[in-house]
């Protein structure tokens, strides 16, 4: 088994009294999953900067006692990590591929984590079916995709919270008008992080429309979408 390098006391400082739960899971990843192919053996080392950490970076963006979908969820990057974290939140992970829902139930058992739903399926088969207060996704699709497979996830004033790499501001500005047609109410691209790490985490983060546009604010922009202020 490979042996996930990471500062013990960081780890403690991200889960709290959860860092034997994720440190757990990391053993998971960097045995099983890289065994399956969930995970390339060359990201084993970097297991904790690359990958958890970086997921755990989404988790203050998601208020408390909320039903939270991961779209196409994989080894369960980010919906396990934000799981680990946050007992105080449901979390559904959709994942298509039934030897990753295999791995995802699991890792689930294994740790005994409650408030956790696998449900193999795509987005689109779920549309209208689910009122999810947030989604989020890592590394599934081009935004001008996901976004249409996951604002149908969300209830109204729901968010998408979908995390991107450098060309995050590009993929957000060729969208705007599709997230227009799919309902959005605002948009904006979030840089997130780990306190004391350089390193952040781009999150595009859209709220479909609902309770959280007011009228007059709704008003004001002539009863479009827009960017956040």
């Amino acid at each position: 088994m490979l042996n996930p390098q990471a500062p013990p006391a960081k780890v403690v400082d991200v889960f709290g009294d959860r860092a034997d739960l994720a440190t757990r899971y990391a053993a998971i990843l960097t045995s099983t999953g890289v065994e399956r192919g969930l995970l390339g053996p060359r990201e084993a080392d970097r297991i904790w900067d690359r990958h958890l950490f970086n997921c755990a970076a989404v988790s203050p963006l998601i208020p408390s006692g909320q039903l939270v979908c991961d779209v196409g969820s994989g080894a369960g990057l980010p919906g396990m990590v934000i799981a680990i974290m946050r007992p105080d939140v449901r979390m559904v992970l959709l994942e298509p591929q039934f030897r990753r829902t295999t791995f995802l139930g699991e890792c689930v058992t294994e740790l005994g984590l409650g408030g956790i739903t696998v449900i193999r399926g795509r987005a689109e088969e779920y549309a209208g079916r689910m009122s999810a207060d947030s989604v989020v996704a890592r590394a599934v699709a081009p935004l001008e995709r996901l976004a249409g497979w996951a604002l149908p996830l969300l209830r109204p004033g729901g968010q998408l919270l979908a995390m991107k790499g450098e060309t995050a501001r590009t993929e957000l500005d060729s969208v705007e008008e599709q997230l227009l047609r799919l309902g959005a109410s605002r948009w904006e691209l979030v840089e997130v992080g780990i306190d004391g790490d350089a390193e952040r985490t781009r999150v595009v983060r859209i709220l479909a429309a609902g309770p959280t546009l007011t009228g007059d604010d709704h008003a004001a922009r002539g009863g479009r979408g827009g960017r956040f202020p």
